[in-house]
């Protein structure tokens, strides 16, 4: 009987989709200026405009790329105040509550976490007393029994998710080492 390959398998038995070196090349320059031509970006990346605009649709296609976005400044669109909230709800994780808060255009995301708080929320609101009332739509849900709020003062790096990886990362933490940076 012969073996199948198993090490592209994610949880369910699904495929990974194909994601090589070239493809990281692309989405790292896209991640950088999703707005560039082709032309430009496949002079970059070493392939024809054709092959480069194959690969993008393959990359879209299996879900790498989900969307391509504009990066807004808080500030200059109205919304200067941004914030970290926890929240601890009566139970683990999301509630349909808190995903009816989560539609508001002031919450940026929204994750569950471990250790002692169930949600993250990040949002950008305009001032102070807005933060305030978005803490009192989140204190009118049965299930919320607690937040803290983390006010940011000042922000030195804000980017997306990033295509290159750092090889050695967990090597030097199975050993014990950890390296300088």
């Amino acid at each position: 009987m012969k073996q199948e390959k198993t090490d592209n398998l994610q949880p369910g038995g699904v495929s990974a989709p194909r994601f090589d070196a070239i493809d990281r090349k692309i989405s790292a320059a896209l991640v950088k200026d999703a707005g560039r031509s082709f032309a430009s970006l496949s002079e970059e990346i070493g392939l024809s405009a054709a092959a480069l605009h194959e690969r993008v649709k393959r990359l879209r296609a299996n879900g790498v790329i989900r969307r391509t976005q504009a990066a807004l400044d808080g500030a200059k669109i109205g919304k200067p105040l941004l914030a970290y909230i926890h929240v601890t709800t009566a139970g683990w994780g999301i509630t349909p509550g808190l995903m009816k808060i989560a539609q508001l255009p002031e919450v940026e995301e929204v994750q569950t976490v471990t250790g002692d708080i169930s949600v993250i929320m990040k949002v950008r609101v305009s001032h102070s007393l807005a933060l305030q009332g978005l803490l009192a739509r989140l204190y009118k849900l049965k299930e919320v029994r607690a937040t803290s709020s983390h006010v940011v003062l000042s922000t030195h790096q804000e980017r997306p998710v990033q295509a290159e990886i750092t090889e050695d990362l967990g090597s030097e933490v199975a050993v014990g080492i950890i390296p300088e940076v």
